[in-house]
């Protein structure tokens, strides 16, 4: 992944919620810089750079790759968007953004972006996100709703390890304060019903995985 940002107080922080959340991650201040490096799989471009502006960049990345590209910027008024939407982002976050939603936005963006990213494999795993349908070795397995959303979230990138609090936002609300116990128990429920042991990895003290393939 490729953070374009120029404000260095900004950039850390991203880089650090984005390492923590199991991405390898570079950073560059100019657009130039950006354009020099090789393909990430994302890039999270800010507009105001000092060496040219970040719609232009983007529209130049647009016309050599299919890297997914997440505008992240101050500017929220409706002409930006729509400018940076035309040059070929396929997303547009506003700052100030939390961690949680930026992580959902990326997973979201691969999603559309890999071919066939309606499917998720991993080992004997299948996860149809279209029909909400779950395999494993061939084999239909019913899920709730929630446990559903819990293993698309592990499956969106397999062995990345996130933490309760991440699944939480993602399954349940941006705005989860519950106790996290309620997760434990519903991936207790997903281990039992994928009956595939090692799938589903506890990392103790930082969260879940999904491992064993």
């Amino acid at each position: 992944m490729l953070v374009v940002e120029d404000d260095l107080g900004i950039a850390t922080q991203l880089v650090r919620g984005l390492r923590r959340g199991g991405y390898d991650v570079d950073h560059v201040t100019t657009g130039g810089e950006a354009l020099r490096r090789g393909e990430p799989d994302v890039v999270l471009l800010d507009l105001g750079l000092p060496d040219t502006d970040g719609v232009e960049v983007c529209r130049q990345m647009r016309e050599r790759s299919r890297v997914a590209i997440i505008v992240v910027t101050a500017r929220g008024e409706e002409p930006e968007r729509v400018l940076a939407l035309d040059a070929g982002a396929d997303d547009y976050l506003v700052k100030p953004f939390g961690l949680a939603e930026l992580l959902a936005r990326i997973r979201a963006v691969l999603r559309r972006v890999h071919p066939g990213g309606e499917l998720l494999k991993h080992g004997p795993l299948t996860v149809d996100l279209r029909t909400r349908k779950v395999t494993v070795s061939g084999r239909e397995v019913a899920l709730t709703p929630k446990e559903f959303d819990i293993l698309e979230c592990l499956a969106a990138d397999p062995g990345r390890v996130l933490s309760r609090q991440q699944i939480l936002e993602s399954a349940w609300d941006a705005h989860w304060y519950g106790p996290t116990k309620v997760l434990d128990v519903h991936v207790g429920a997903l281990r039992r019903k994928l009956a595939v042991p090692g799938l589903i990895e506890t990392v103790y003290g930082r969260g879940f995985r999904l491992g064993g393939a």
